[in-house]
């Protein structure tokens, strides 16, 4: 009888010591890094040259096959939701400047750039097309 309840008591603390130490270790896997920007945030903000002009804004954000991100879609020239268009930009090419996101390019650069157009009829890509095969981007040529 005492052996059970000493087991018992044993398994008590044990069980009782492993949450905390769970609770330790689990902090970091849940907290973001130092550079690291939430897609949510990310799509949807504005884009500024080197002189502070603002030359477009993020539409999308595509990936690859194995979940990393090559390109940003940026929204150039857009008033009120018309005459602009959307050009792909390597994620590379995006730097994060006073907490704004900064583009080695001029306005003028992105108009004259290749349009980005997407393979499905969506203008949003976020639907799939019958077979439940996501649609693949591609740029215009």
């Amino acid at each position: 009888m005492i052996r059970h309840t000493a087991a018992a008591a044993l398994a008590a603390v044990l069980l009782a010591g492993a949450p905390m130490a769970y609770a330790a270790t689990d902090t970091a896997a849940t907290t973001m890094k130092q550079g690291e920007i939430r897609a949510s945030k990310f799509i949807g903000s504005s884009v500024y040259d080197l002189h502070n002009a603002k030359i477009g804004s993020i539409k999308e954000l595509l990936f690859d096959r194995a979940g990393h991100i090559e390109q940003a879609i940026v929204d150039v020239g857009t008033f009120l939701g018309m005459g602009g268009k959307l050009v792909a930009i390597g994620l590379n090419d995006i730097k994060t400047d006073n907490n704004r996101l900064t583009l080695d390019m001029t306005k003028d650069q992105l108009k004259a750039a290749p349009a980005f157009k997407y393979r499905d009829t969506e203008s949003t890509g976020s639907s799939t097309p019958a077979g439940g095969q996501l649609a693949q981007p591609h740029r215009a040529r």
